[in-house]
Formats: C-alpha cells, structure tokens, sequence
C-alpha cells in the first residue's frame, strides 16, 4: 500500500472531496490531562473552531478518544462509527422532531498535546481510494495518531455523512502505522481526539 506524506499539499484534502480536512491553529488551553479543566475550557474552544471550519450550526460532542497513558495506537484501518451507530447516536441526543430535519456528520478533532508526535504516525485513506461497499467491515471504536503534528495543527476527519448520494466523501479510514524513518529515541504520542456530532440546516 503505497502512504505519502501529504505536507504542504494540505489544501487538497478536504472534508467534502477526501472525507478530511488539516488546519492550523493554536490552541488556547493547552492542559488537556485534568478532565474537568478540558469540559469547561478545550470543548467550548474544540466546539468554535469545528463550527468556523465547517459552518455548523450545532455541535455536540462526546468524550475525547486518546489521552496520553489511556490509549496505544491503533494499526488497523478503521473508522469510529458504522453509519447505524452514527444515525442512534444523533436520534439519542436530539429530540424526535429534530432528528430527521437536519443534515449531520460526525467529525473527529485529532491534535498532538505537548510535542510533534513522531511516532506511530497517522495514515488518512483519501475516501476517493475507498469502495464503500466492498472495503469496509464494522470494527470497534479505535483512535488515531499522526506523525510530525504539532499542538498548533490539527485534522478533521469525517467518520459519517448524513449526504450519502455519492456528492461527498461519507466517511475517512484511518490508522497508525509503524514508520521506519521514526528518529531513534522520538517521544512517545500525546494526543487528543474529540468526537462531534455535526449538524447542518
């Protein structure tokens, strides 16, 4: 399987078109191992940029995925949700009225926390790649890691689109993967995935 490093063609990939978008900006609280500290400062911050980025109306998240010493990378393929999961997951948090009106996604927010993460770097399957019908098996929840990030960048990758007419990219298979060219002695990751529900009019 050939796997590029996509570093200053960024603009290419974008949610619509790749099923994931890069960005930069950097964080303002950047204390992401106090849970409380994190629900009251990182998800507001984490909400507004996904909304500015996206053009969302409405954000909803969920626990983050992977915080230093609670997650490995994961080395398979895989996605966060199979498009039933994603559908309950929007029916659980929204009343019965709204459910069905609105157009939804659910978008991951992935960031480096303290330093580059040069280890066990994260591979993005451009959607554009994938057969949707022939290449996908539902899998268990697993989290992400990208090799080289800084705190200041960070990567949206879509793991469900409510749009399923074959216009956008539906969903973004990821994983870790061990690199040869990682430099002896690199930190091992900390990361922090957030996981959003994404709504649309």
């Amino acid at each position: 399987m050939q796997v590029e490093d996509v570093r200053g063609k960024e603009e290419l990939y974008k949610l619509d078109n790749a099923g994931f978008q890069y960005g930069r900006e950097v964080p303002k609280y950047t204390n992401l191992l106090d849970d409380d500290e994190m629900e009251r400062e990182y998800y507001p911050e984490s909400i507004d940029l996904i909304k500015r980025v996206t053009g969302a109306i409405k954000v909803d998240h969920s626990k983050p995925g992977d915080v230093p010493e609670k997650h490995q990378p994961v080395s398979l393929a895989h996605v966060d949700r199979t498009p039933a999961a994603a559908i309950a997951r929007v029916h659980r948090h929204l009343p019965p009225t709204e459910a069905p009106a609105l157009l939804h996604r659910t978008i991951n927010l992935w960031r480096s926390i303290s330093h580059p993460s040069e280890d066990w770097p994260l591979a993005l399957c451009d959607f554009r790649s994938v057969d949707f019908e022939k290449d996908l098996v539902p899998v268990a929840l697993i989290y992400p890691d990208r090799r080289g990030m800084t705190p200041e960048e960070f990567v949206l990758i879509k793991c469900f689109d409510s749009i399923q007419d074959g216009s956008l990219a539906r969903l973004t298979p990821h994983s870790a993967f061990q690199d040869p060219n990682t430099p002896e002695g690199a930190p091992p990751r900390e990361s922090i995935e957030l996981r959003a529900l994404v709504f649309y009019d």
